[in-house]
């Protein structure tokens, strides 16, 4: 099982994700950090990730190589992360076919109607729960 996170900027929010996900799911899910920059993507290997890659290649690349892909909803947005997400980035994840969980950051003028006002790490929690629930229905 090979779980991708894909963040930016500082990684702040993959760094906890990749540490909720370790939590959650224990050693025996292959976690890769996929950062818009290397100050991401090492924030992310600190976290807990197995492998990690940097930049536009290595997302694109990785993209359809993963089962699991999770980041903000940001991901799918070309030029998202301050212009750091690339089209082609958005592009490769979009059409990747991993299954995507997104969590409803809304810094990158997108948002999503119905989703609760909560604190970034609820929907960090979230995500993890529902990561977990989907591998164990496979």
């Amino acid at each position: 099982m090979r779980i991708a996170v894909v963040d930016g900027q500082g990684g702040g929010m993959g760094k906890t994700l990749v540490e909720k996900i370790r939590e959650t799911l224990g050693s025996g899910v292959r976690i890769l950090a996929l950062g818009t920059n290397a100050l991401a993507t090492a924030a992310m290997l600190k976290a807990g990730a197995d492998e990690g890659a940097t930049g536009e290649n290595a997302i694109v690349v990785n993209a359809s190589k993963v089962d699991y892909i999770l980041g903000s909803v940001g991901i799918l947005a070309a030029n998202a992360m301050l212009g750091e997400l690339t089209p082609r980035m958005a592009a490769a994840i979009a059409e990747s076919p991993a299954q995507k969980i997104l969590i409803p950051f809304n810094r990158c003028s997108l948002f999503i109607v119905g989703t609760r006002d909560e604190p970034l790490i609820k929907y960090i929690e979230e995500a993890a729960e529902l990561l977990k629930a989907m591998i164990s229905a496979e």
